[in-house]
């Protein structure tokens, strides 16, 4: 390390300069105990992988004060269905979780709507009950699951926009 120019310097010493080390590490493989080869997993039970994807619960956080709930339909139980169903679409873009995905899901079961219709509102009374309970976590993926792959590439606009054929879109018709 060089010294400043104030400090004093014995005559006799002789200057230092830099000097590689003795021994250059070899380059880096990734051969790591966890790294994982080949695709990512899937499989049941397994979810569609993504980055950030802690980030929907902040978005669900802040979707609150907006969701629509009718008698029998609990709030947690709601976002934990539309959160799953958010993350299911951020991850078919490779991407983290954004306020359009979650707005899309809620637009989906209609609990953005000041009046959904009637048969929708009895369907997603039972299919979210429990689900924001970390124990019903198999009936959340059939939630996310069931939604086609063509309406995740919707915008939430036109998901919003063609509420009436929601069977179709939320998978429920090829379901019953």
């Amino acid at each position: 390390m060089a010294a400043p120019r104030h400090a004093r310097v014995p005559v006799v010493e002789t200057p230092r300069y830099y000097e590689s080390p003795d021994h250059v590490p070899g380059a880096w493989e990734p051969g790591r105990p966890g790294e994982i080869e080949g695709r990512q997993p899937a499989g049941e039970r397994l979810g569609y992988q993504g980055p950030d994807q802690g980030y929907v619960i902040t978005l669900a956080e802040r979707a609150r004060g907006r969701v629509r709930a009718h008698t029998g339909e609990d709030l947690d139980d709601i976002l934990r269905g539309c959160s799953l169903i958010a993350l299911r679409r951020a991850s078919l873009f490779g991407r983290a979780p954004v306020v359009h995905d979650l707005n899309l899901a809620l637009h989906l079961w209609g609990f953005t709507d000041d009046a959904p219709q009637s048969d929708k509102v009895a369907v997603r009374r039972e299919l979210f009950a429990g689900v924001g309970n970390p124990h019903h976590y198999a009936q959340g993926r059939a939630i996310a699951d069931m939604v086609p792959e063509s309406t995740l590439q919707m915008t939430p606009e036109q998901v919003a926009a063609r509420s009436a054929d929601w069977q179709v879109l939320t998978g429920w018709q090829a379901r019953a």
